[in-house]
């Protein structure tokens, strides 16, 4: 019995101390979220928000899409260990989301379709917050793309990207600034980037597709890559989140033809830009108003203010963002369920 009673008592005292060990963890975890405490833990956090817009007239006056329906989700999270004077840094980022109309046979459309991941190791520089980093980035999408503006998109499909078509993968190797899991600001002179693409896409223009040469299915480039990003509570509701990554390839150069005729111009000064805006407000214990913003310039994906119709005649493109030029911009406005860890 009294064996009993002991083993009984071993027990509790070890579980009061598991616990007592996660709540330590979590205290340090919020200290650290601002701060680079010397100090092993791991750190995470991050959310997930599910969003679903519907709408059905019958009869009505004013007219509009008699059913639709919008689907989306995106997931946003970190996962860090720290270990004194290291730091390995993980941060996933995908969205998805996809257009349902009666119009057109409810014919799935996309609206959303993103991966990204960034993985970074680095070792601080004595007891300041600068570390010798490398990086890792990853870059792509999980389905394939269409462009919709164009009248037979659907009933002769021909998708302008899928996944891993285009990918791409970044390794660089630099100085960071960093400050807890809030703010970080990396900087690499020496950064390689290989860029996948199904021969395709590739084929199907004589200065190829999203970097690649035409006829080939990779392309590699060697340049300098910068990556900031910072997350601010603006009040305890309230979420600022914002990204900014900058490429330049040192080895780009004019694409010519056979003729040696440049069909293509590039250099190392058309830098590759990403800026990503996300804002989130806490409306109730699960219910969130999310905002979302990406520019994203890159040389090596033009646009064109025309497109090609049934007929085969050049028309212009139905597009409402047209004099935006060569610039991507994705905006939504999104109310659904979010949870947080």
């Amino acid at each position: 019995m009294r064996k009993l009673l002991l083993g009984i008592f071993i027990c509790l005292s070890g579980n009061y101390n598991s616990y007592a060990q996660v709540s330590k963890t979590d205290d340090v975890k919020k200290s650290l979220e601002t701060s680079n405490k010397d100090t092993t833990a791991w750190v995470y956090g991050g959310f997930v928000n599910i969003g679903l817009n519907e709408g059905f007239l019958h009869n009505w006056a004013a007219g509009g899409e008699l059913v639709s329906m919008t689907v989306n989700g995106v997931f946003s999270g970190h996962f860090d260990r720290l270990m004194h004077g290291a730091a390995w840094t993980n941060n996933l980022d995908l969205s998805y989301g996809l257009n349902y109309m009666y119009s057109n046979d409810f014919t799935p459309r996309k609206t959303d379709d993103r991966i990204d991941f960034t993985s970074k190791y680095g070792r601080r520089i004595d007891t300041s917050n600068l570390y010798i980093t490398a990086l890792f980035n990853f870059k792509s999408q999980f389905s394939k793309g269409f462009d919709y503006t164009k009248p037979n998109w659907d009933s002769a499909p021909t998708p302008t990207s899928e996944f891993l078509s285009p990918a791409y993968f970044t390794l660089a190797v630099g100085a960071e600034y960093k400050k807890g899991s809030n703010l970080s600001l990396f900087l690499s002179p020496i950064a390689g980037r290989l860029v996948l693409v199904d021969r395709y896409y590739t084929s199907m223009s004589p200065t190829g597709a999203f970097g690649v040469d035409s006829g080939k299915n990779m392309q590699f480039q060697f340049g300098a890559y910068f990556s900031g990003r910072y997350l601010v509570d603006i009040s305890k509701r309230a979420t600022f989140k914002t990204r900014l990554d900058l490429y330049s390839n040192y080895i780009a150069k004019d694409r010519k033809d056979a003729a040696g005729k440049v069909i293509k111009k590039d250099d190392p000064g058309n830098i590759d830009i990403l800026f990503d805006n996300f804002f989130t407000w806490k409306a109730s214990k699960f219910l969130n108003i999310t905002l979302g913003a990406t520019f994203i310039y890159d040389n090596d994906i033009p646009y064109s203010k025309t497109t090609v119709d049934n007929t085969g005649a050049t028309v212009e493109k139905k597009d409402p963002g047209k004099n935006l030029g060569w610039v991507q911009v994705k905006q939504f406005f999104n109310v659904g369920i979010e949870y947080k860890f």
